[in-house]
């Protein structure tokens, strides 16, 4: 079994990148989810309320984050903000310092979206822990992701859900960082520890699915109520509608590949 696809997200709720290669980070993948949209109070935007985010493109050349959507200008965006002001953001439960970008940069996203917004970073000063009922260990920590560092999901049990659905979706509505190829469907559920190139990951808790998966990425809408509603017939249980696997790296710093052996350690 090998990895297939690496992809990340480097401002939350935005476009997807994916690679060939990446880093692994103890709060995830290099660069993944270490920006974010916030509104004036502070409080992270989502395509949850704002399915047009999924319309803007991200690229990421050398120290600089490209952004794009159809009928604006690229612009450039360092991914160190010269000001080292700082401000309280929240996401979810969560309360954690960022730096906000100058008010030309927020001006953008403002301006595409149709509200006022500010881009905030996470600086490596901040931590934000992961759930400690899933922690692997104390000093766990997490970007502005969800929940978790890291997304998995088996290309075999998208599979699964697409021979359910009348128009069959993609992957990315799904956002995962990690695609393995998997044999079955739902293989990845057994999955207690796996090792991917050096990189160990602990597997902590399945992903519970929202409305987001019903955003078409392409333009930016919520598309209907599918794939939620074909999820939620076979895939619904106490803790929600899922699919993926949250994971944990437990000896953050290696590389990893697409094309890497997935070495399942660990199952139930």
């Amino acid at each position: 079994m090998r990895l297939s696809e690496i992809s990340i997200y480097p401002i939350k709720s935005l476009g997807q990148l994916p690679l060939a290669r990446s880093v692994v980070e103890g709060r995830g993948l290099r660069h993944d989810r270490r920006w974010m949209l916030v509104d004036m109070a502070g409080r992270f935007l989502t395509q949850r309320e704002h399915p047009q985010m999924a319309r803007v493109s991200i690229e990421v050349e050398g120290a600089q984050i490209h952004v794009s959507v159809p009928g604006a200008e690229r612009i450039g965006i360092q991914m160190n903000p010269e000001s080292s002001d700082e401000l309280t953001v929240t996401v979810w439960g969560s309360t954690v310092a960022a730096r906000p970008y100058s008010p030309e940069i927020s001006g953008w996203f403002s301006t595409v979206l149709g509200m006022e917004c500010r881009l905030v970073v996470m600086p490596e000063t901040s931590k934000r822990p992961v759930n400690p009922n899933y922690a692997v260990d104390a000093d766990d920590e997490v970007s502005f992701a969800d929940g978790y560092p890291f997304l998995l999901i088996g290309e075999r049990s998208l599979e699964d859900l697409n021979s359910r659905l009348e128009r069959p979706v993609e992957m990315r509505r799904f956002r995962p960082n990690l695609v393995a190829d998997t044999s079955e469907p739902f293989e990845e559920d057994r999955w207690r520890k796996i090792r991917i190139g050096t990189t160990i990951f602990h597997v902590v808790k399945p992903c519970a699915r929202c409305v987001l998966t019903t955003v078409d990425p392409d333009r930016g809408v919520i598309d209907g109520n599918e794939p939620l509603r074909t999820l939620a017939t076979y895939r619904k249980s106490e803790r929600g509608v899922l699919f993926g696997q949250n994971l944990i790296a437990e000896n953050p710093g290696g590389v990893i590949n697409v094309g890497d052996e997935v070495e399942v350690l660990e199952s139930a």
